[in-house]
C-alpha cells in the first residue's frame, strides 16, 4: 500500500513538473512567436526555422533556394536580395519570375512555377543593391537565414581560376564557403540590433547536414532594417543638428584650407556659372558657401540650416557682411551684393518654410560629406534638394564623388607606438588595441608611406544624375603591392584598408575652373583623414613569387599572398544617419592557392 501511494505521488509530481513545462513552454513562445517566426516568402504560412519554410517553398511553390544558390554560385548577399526582391513581387501578386500580374495572392500561388534560367541578358533580376534593404520591416527570415554548404571552399591548397569573384549576382562567383557565427556584442551603438559582428570560416566535410544546419542556424547575421520610426529619426537628426552648434566644428571645418579652398575657387573662379544666378545652398553653418556665392555676383542666395543656432549665426554674418537679403527695402534703395536669405529649416521642409518655386534655382552647393563619404547621410537631403529645387540642368556643386582604397601597412596601425614607449616594450597593450580596431572603423590620418598597395576605385557617384537608392552599393577589387621605395624586398605585411574620397567640381559646370578635392592619404590632409578598416589577421604580401611552404597557410610568413580581393558593401544602417560596412578578404598566393577570413562588419 506505502509503494502505490508513493508511485501515484510520484506520477503526480512528474504530471505536475510536464505542466509547469508546458507553462514555461507558453510563456516563452507568447514572447517569442511573433518575434522569431519565419514568413513564407508567397503565401501566409508561418514556420520556426529556415530550413522548414524552404523545404514547404519547394514542395508547395516550386521555389527551391538551395538549388539556386547551387546553380547561380548565390552568397550571402545574393540570398538577401533575391529574398527581398521575392517579397517585393508577391506584395504586387506578381509571379517573381515571369513578372506576370494576378488578382489575387491565391491566383499568383497556383501560378508558381519551376524556372529553367534565371538569367536575363547574363544578369539575374535582383542584381540591384536596392533588394539588400530589407522589403518586409522585421523580416525575421533576414535575421535568421543560414547557408548550407556541402562543397564549401577549402582554407587553403585550392586552385582557382585568376579573375573569378562572387559578385552576389549569379556571375563567376565562387561559393561563400563561410559560416556565420555571432561575435561579441559591441558598445556605444546598436549594432547586433542590426548586424552579428563577425563570421567564422569551417567545412562542412565530415559533419552531417542537421548538425551543420544546427550551427547555421545559431550563427546569424542581422540585416540592417529598411526603416525606423519618426521618432527615432527626430531624435537623430535633433542630436545631429544640435551636434553642428558648436563653433568648434566650425572653426575645424573652414580651418580646413583644403575644404574650402576648393569651394572658394569653384564658386569664385567661374563666373560663367554664378554671375546673376540663384544659388540654393544646404547645409548652410556659417554661411560661407552663401558669402563665396554672393561675393561671386549671384543675383539671390537661399541658406538652408536644420540647427536654430547656425541659422541665427548665419544670418548675422550675412548682415554685417553687408550681404543679407531685406525684402522690405526696395530693390534700388538696396547697397551692394544684399542677396542672401537664412532659412531654419531641413531642405525637405524647405516649402513648408518658404514659398520656393518648383526647380527654380541655377545652382545647387552644399558641403555635404562625411567620414568614409557617406556618414551623416546627408547626401539624401541634397538629392532631394537637386530634385525639387535645381532647374534642369542646372549645377550641382560638387556634381562627383569618388570612394577609393588602399592596403595599409604597420605604421597604420598604432604597434610602432607601442613597441618603444619611452624605451619600453609596450606591444602587448598594442595588440589588444589592434585587435579592438578590428571590430571598430578608426577615423586617422594614415601617412602616404605607410600604404603598401596599389589604389583601387570602389565606388563612383554622378551627383547630377544618381538615384538615392545608389547610396548603398557593394564593390569588388583586388590589391596587389605598388611599386614603391617604401616597400622593401621580400615580404610586406598589410594591416587592413583605408578608404578616402574625392569630390569633383569638373568641366561639365565649372568651365573655367575645374577643381578636385581630395582627401587622399597622398594630399595634404583634411578634417575628414582616411577611415581605417584593419583586418583581424594581418595578411603577408610579396610582389614577386617565392619559394613556399606547401603545409603553409596563405598570407602567413610560410606562403605570402600576392594579391588578395575585396569584396566591400556600404550601406546606410537602421540607425538614422549611420552607415554599415562589411569587408570580405581573400587572399591568394603564387601557386593559385587561396585563403578566405571571417567577414568583418563594422558601423560607422
Amino acid at each position: 500500500m506505502d509503494e502505490a501511494e508513493e508511485r501515484l505521488r510520484s506520477d503526480e509530481e512528474e504530471e505536475e513538473e510536464e505542466e509547469g513545462e508546458e507553462a514555461w513552454d507558453d510563456w516563452c513562445s507568447d514572447g517569442d512567436d511573433a518575434a522569431g517566426r519565419l514568413l513564407c516568402l508567397f503565401c501566409s504560412s508561418w514556420f520556426d526555422t529556415d530550413r522548414s519554410l524552404f523545404e514547404h517553398c519547394a514542395a508547395e511553390h516550386c521555389f527551391d533556394l538551395h538549388r539556386i544558390v547551387k546553380e547561380l554560385g548565390l552568397d550571402f548577399y545574393g540570398c538577401i536580395r533575391l529574398i527581398n526582391f521575392i517579397r517585393s513581387k508577391v506584395a504586387e501578386n506578381k509571379c517573381w519570375s515571369c513578372g506576370q500580374s494576378f488578382s489575387s495572392n491565391t491566383e499568383l500561388c497556383s501560378h508558381l512555377h519551376a524556372v529553367e534560367s534565371h538569367l536575363i541578358e547574363g544578369k539575374v533580376q535582383w542584381e540591384d543593391d536596392v533588394y539588400l534593404k530589407p522589403f518586409m520591416e522585421d523580416d525575421s527570415l533576414l535575421h535568421s537565414l543560414s547557408m548550407d554548404d556541402d562543397e564549401g571552399d577549402e582554407e587553403c591548397g585550392t586552385s582557382v581560376e585568376r579573375g573569378q569573384c562572387s559578385g552576389g549576382n549569379g556571375v563567376l562567383a565562387e561559393p561563400l564557403g563561410n559560416k556565420l557565427r555571432t561575435l561579441t556584442e559591441g558598445t556605444g551603438s546598436d549594432i547586433s540590433a542590426r548586424f552579428e559582428r563577425e563570421c567564422t570560416i569551417g567545412s562542412a566535410k565530415g559533419e552531417d547536414r542537421e548538425s551543420l544546419a544546427q550551427e547555421n542556424n545559431d550563427s546569424q547575421l542581422k540585416v540592417a532594417r529598411a526603416s525606423v520610426n519618426a521618432r527615432a529619426v527626430k531624435t537623430v537628426d535633433d542630436n545631429y543638428f544640435g551636434s553642428y552648434s558648436s563653433f568648434g566644428i566650425h572653426r575645424e571645418m573652414l580651418g580646413d584650407k583644403v575644404r574650402t579652398d576648393a569651394y572658394r575657387d569653384a564658386l569664385l573662379a567661374n563666373p560663367s556659372l554664378l554671375s546673376r544666378a540663384t544659388v540654393l545652398d544646404v547645409g548652410c553653418g556659417t554661411g560661407i558657401l552663401s558669402l563665396f556665392a554672393a561675393k561671386a555676383g549671384a543675383s539671390r542666395v537661399v541658406a538652408v540650416d536644420g540647427s536654430a543656432k547656425m541659422a541665427s549665426v548665419a544670418t548675422q554674418v550675412a548682415k554685417n557682411n553687408g550681404l543679407l537679403y531685406d525684402e522690405n527695402v526696395k530693390a534700388e534703395q538696396k547697397q551692394g551684393a544684399q542677396v542672401i536669405s537664412v532659412v531654419h529649416t531641413k531642405a525637405e521642409e524647405l516649402n513648408k518654410k518658404i514659398q520656393v518655386p518648383q526647380n527654380d534655382f541655377d545652382v545647387l552647393v552644399s558641403e555635404w560629406m562625411g567620414y568614409c563619404l557617406l556618414y551623416e547621410s546627408m547626401l539624401s537631403s541634397v538629392l532631394y534638394a537637386r530634385d525639387h529645387f535645381l532647374k534642369p540642368g542646372g549645377a550641382i556643386l560638387p556634381d562627383t564623388a569618388t570612394i577609393l582604397g588602399a592596403g595599409f601597412g604597420k605604421g597604420g596601425t598604432s604597434l610602432p607606438f607601442w613597441e618603444n614607449v619611452y624605451g619600453f616594450d609596450m606591444s602587448c597593450i598594442g595588440k589588444e588595441v589592434t585587435s579592438t580596431s578590428a571590430r571598430f572603423p578608426v577615423v586617422d590620418v594614415v601617412a602616404s608611406q605607410d600604404i603598401v598597395t596599389e589604389t583601387a576605385v570602389l565606388h563612383s557617384f554622378d551627383l547630377a544624375t544618381m538615384k538615392e537608392s545608389e547610396m548603398d552599393f557593394t564593390s569588388s577589387f583586388e590589391l596587389r603591392l605598388r611599386d614603391s621605395s617604401t616597400v622593401v624586398p621580400g615580404v610586406t605585411w598589410c594591416y587592413g584598408i583605408v578608404l578616402w574620397f574625392d569630390t569633383g567640381f569638373t568641366e561639365r559646370f565649372c568651365k573655367e575652373k575645374p577643381v578636385v578635392l581630395s582627401t587622399s592619404p597622398f594630399s595634404t590632409p583634411t578634417h575628414w583623414s582616411q577611415t581605417i578598416f584593419t583586418f583581424e589577421e594581418p595578411i603577408a604580401m610579396v610582389k614577386e613569387e617565392s619559394t613556399i611552404a606547401s603545409s603553409a597557410l596563405v598570407g602567413t610568413d610560410g606562403c605570402p599572398a600576392t594579391i588578395f580581393r575585396s569584396r566591400i558593401s556600404i550601406v546606410r544602417a537602421s540607425e538614422h544617419r549611420s552607415i554599415d560596412i562589411s569587408v570580405e578578404t581573400t587572399a591568394f598566393s603564387s601557386d593559385g592557392r587561396k585563403r578566405s577570413w571571417p567577414i568583418q562588419i563594422f558601423n560607422l
